[in-house]
């Protein structure tokens, strides 16, 4: 079976960590999905803006031939094994993903892209399919999850006023709420879940053009810097 990519992920995360472990948990994302030749055609996304989210097939293209049977989901603390079709972990045999998304825009000039929010994808994940989310047959609203019932519960996060200025007057083409976007992922925990916090320890991400730092204070996140990546660090 051969499958080509029909589209690639521009998005603000560009490394795996940090990266919220579902979709929509983390909505002030945006991600363009840029669709390839020959698939980047104005008619094939024709009547797309007509639905509000859409379904995405994807690759975890940096796992890619890895896989076991058993995984350490880290939503059990990365310390319990579960089968691995019992789990939505990325080392998989085929090593797909699927994700769906908010829909913001329709893009076809200069290109024809999908703006998207709510996106748990990496920079450059190839894109293998797009679906409208269709809500009489996707939503089943009786379903049940013993091993996750409930979304996890938010950390605090405090950002200091020097960096909140600056993070408000971010701007991309994308219309990213930096700060709101920072709320929300660092409210997630990023760390493993079975690693107590290191008070003294500062922790980092790659977010959008910049590298993001906190510690991890009594009764949550602080934000201790956020400083301009240079070109060659950001791409």
């Amino acid at each position: 079976m051969k499958i080509a990519p029909v589209a690639i992920t521009h998005s603000c995360f560009t490394e795996k960590f940090g990266i919220p472990r579902q979709p929509l948990l983390a909505d002030a994302s945006r991600a363009s999905i840029e669709l390839l030749p020959p698939f980047n055609d104005p008619d094939a996304v024709s009547g797309l803006e007509q639905h509000s989210h859409l379904w995405l097939t994807w690759q975890f293209h940096q796992v890619a031939g890895q896989w076991s049977p058993k995984v350490r989901p880290p939503r059990l603390g990365g310390n319990k094994k579960l089968g691995v079709f019992a789990t939505r972990s990325p080392f998989r045999p085929n090593n797909i993903g699927l994700s769906v998304v908010r829909l913001i825009e329709v893009r076809l000039h200069p290109k024809v892209e999908l703006i998207v929010a709510g996106a748990d994808l990496l920079d450059a994940t190839p894109i293998l399919d797009i679906k409208p989310y269709i809500p009489y047959a996707d939503s089943v609203p009786s379903a049940t999850s013993a091993l996750a019932e409930q979304s996890p519960a938010l950390v605090s996060v405090h950002i200091p006023d020097p960096i909140l200025r600056r993070a408000r007057e971010y701007r991309d083409a994308l219309g990213t709420d930096l700060p709101q976007l920072i709320q929300q992922v660092l409210g997630q925990d990023p760390k493993p879940a079975y690693q107590q916090p290191d008070p003294e320890r500062v922790y980092g991400m790659k977010l959008c053009s910049f590298n993001l730092q906190w510690r991890y204070r009594e009764g949550g996140i602080e934000v201790v810097a956020m400083d301009q990546l240079t070109s060659e660090v950001a791409g």
